[in-house]
């Protein structure tokens, strides 16, 4: 099925949905843990009051880098992607730290190269690269890495965008601090998902897209256009691994 999560083996006599257009009682798999989270997430009521607990648990001067650096975000960033359930904020120890669970999407084309992001254009008129890095999406509670994949695809690649999603590959988990929040330490769970081009992407060479998943908040900076390009494996495949890497690390 183009843009969805591959269907689960069968186990009852009727069809399921479509992933991509899942009704509210159909619930995805569940998002695995974040290792070494004894306590929940720490959540917020207010924007005050998510300023309030990072100041004493980010380095001095960190919090008010967010948004003025070139290529950071911002408090009301966070704020929304807490939110909406995209990171948590684990304060289980002295130092708090953003969970982050993504689907790195690994797109070939028909001659087998991968499809990466060069850089993004952001809504406060910066550029900011991207290292190069597979395609990759935020996972929500109760999304799979599969569902996260084809949101990506709608999202950053467009409606037009016919890819087939094929299966996850396992994740793996890297701890550092963010680069959208200087300061701030982050654990990045990286759930790798392997997927086809069908149609409606060109297949060679550089192209752009307008990002359809992010809507403009007070005092947050959002990402306008993608910056696509195709790239052949190396020998060793060294890069691949630099580039799920870089999805974590620049991604979010």
């Amino acid at each position: 099925m183009e843009n969805s999560p591959p269907p689960p083996a069968p186990q009852a006599q009727a069809t399921r949905p479509d992933p991509i257009h899942r009704p509210a009682e159909d619930p995805a798999p569940m998002r695995p843990p974040s290792p070494s989270s004894p306590r929940p997430p720490v959540a917020f009521p207010t924007l005050d009051s998510l300023a309030a607990f990072l100041r004493p648990r980010l380095p001095p001067g960190a919090l008010s880098s967010w948004g003025a650096v070139p290529g950071t975000k911002t408090l009301a960033n966070l704020f929304l992607e807490l939110a909406v359930g995209d990171c948590a904020l684990d304060a289980a120890s002295p130092r708090v730290v953003r969970a982050v669970h993504v689907a790195t999407v690994r797109i070939r084309n028909r001659r087998g190269a991968r499809l990466v992001e060069t850089r993004q254009l952001l809504s406060d008129g910066t550029v900011r690269r991207r290292g190069p890095r597979p395609l990759s999406e935020k996972m929500r509670p109760g999304e799979s890495p599969e569902a996260a994949a084809a949101r990506a695809v709608r999202e950053e690649l467009g409606a037009r965008a016919r890819v087939r999603i094929l299966g996850g590959a396992g994740a793996r988990v890297e701890e550092r601090e963010s680069a959208s929040y200087p300061g701030l330490p982050a654990r990045y769970v990286l759930h790798a998902v392997d997927a086809e081009v069908v149609d409606g992407v060109p297949e060679d060479g550089e192209f752009e897209t307008e990002e359809a998943g992010e809507d403009d908040a007070a005092g947050a900076i959002t990402v306008k256009r993608h910056y696509w390009d195709w790239i052949d494996d190396d020998d060793d495949g060294d890069s691949e691994r630099k580039e799920v890497a870089a999805a974590g690390a620049r991604a979010h």
